[in-house]
């Protein structure tokens, strides 16, 4: 067992962690005659490090997730989903989600067609939470930072959200504040072409570089922020307003969330930097889930889809239960530290 924990831990802190770059970006910074130590070097290593790190990985990862998804086109997947009923058909829903490497906005088309398909709306719902919040991707960055089992219960957290929340809404019956474009728009049954391997490479090849060309920005300026909380914003004043002594630190942590547009790979910088400021495990994983499921662009776009009632009931839900889930952490934390 000892062998086993070695040999995790290294893969954890060097390969996914690569704990080598950071060391090697500090002594370069160093021989360059800056401090690491101070705040100017310090943010220049967090940002340097961070920036390369997320590109590589992301890199690996979206190109294997994209070579997966070759598998799943939206036919395959309407096909996959209309073979499920009940609470089964949100967890494929769900499960499905984790393998799109989608922000909330990127999601948002998918579920509009998954909709027009004549999809139930709750199955269709529990995707588009999941989606933007969930990913293989998302799995290996929280645990090159966080470890192995804070990065499992988020993605876990995220799922049973996915699947209440979606469940919620079939069981209310909201069908019909749908936009009627959109129940009206009908579906039609393509083939998915049969793709060589090649092709499912080359696939693969363009769906990361248009996927780093997307949220590159964003990575730029998550860690950016990250940089700054990391090593400017003093520990004393992101305490105050998030740390464990302030009762509503969760739910201010939520709603700063909603109006910062990224997706998750843009937010786990700001999410590492912030947990090394002393905020609560819950508090980070409820930001996350802010910024991923309930950002600003993207409710804009869901209201073109939705009808007002149906979309502040998708906020509340979302909203209620990333809260829940917060406090939960918060005090699962505060049980075992």
């Amino acid at each position: 067992m000892q062998v086993i924990k070695t040999a995790w831990d290294f893969f954890q802190s060097q390969i996914l962690g690569m704990k080598w770059l950071n060391d090697l970006i500090g002594a370069g910074l160093s021989a360059l005659g800056l401090d690491t130590g101070d705040w100017l070097g310090g943010a220049l290593q967090f940002f340097i490090y961070d920036t390369i790190k997320i590109f590589i990985l992301l890199s690996v990862l979206i190109f294997g997730i994209s070579y997966i998804q070759s598998y799943f086109p939206p036919e395959r997947s309407k096909q996959l989903l209309g073979r499920f009923k009940g609470i089964g058909a949100n967890i494929i829903a769900a499960l499905l989600g984790t393998v799109t490497p989608f922000c909330s906005c990127s999601s948002i088309p998918l579920f509009i067609g998954f909709t027009s398909a004549g999809l139930p709306l709750g199955v269709t719902f529990s995707f588009l939470i999941s989606s933007p919040m969930v990913d293989l991707g998302s799995l290996v960055l929280l645990m090159s930072i966080f470890g192995a089992p804070v990065a499992v219960a988020y993605v876990v957290v995220g799922l049973v959200l996915a699947v209440v929340g979606g469940t919620l809404i079939e069981k209310l019956h909201m069908e019909k504040y749908v936009e009627e474009y959109i129940t009206r728009a009908g579906s039609v049954d393509i083939e998915s072409p049969s793709l060589t391997r090649h092709d499912r490479l080359v696939y693969a090849k363009e769906q990361m570089l248009e996927t780093i060309k997307k949220v590159g920005p964003y990575i730029f300026v998550g860690v950016g922020i990250g940089a700054l909380i990391h090593n400017i914003i003093p520990a004393n004043f992101i305490q105050a307003v998030l740390g464990e002594n302030n009762p509503f630190s969760v739910i201010i942590a939520t709603v700063i969330g909603i109006p910062m547009y990224a997706d998750i790979f843009g937010t786990i910088p700001i999410a590492e930097a912030l947990f090394a400021k002393g905020v609560g495990l819950g508090t980070v994983l409820s930001f996350m889930m802010g910024v991923t499921t309930l950002s600003l662009p993207s409710m804009i776009m869901l209201r073109k889809a939705v009808k007002p009632r149906l979309l502040a009931l998708f906020i509340g839900i979302c909203t209620l239960g990333i809260i829940i889930i917060g406090y939960l952490f918060n005090a699962l934390q505060f049980l075992f530290t």
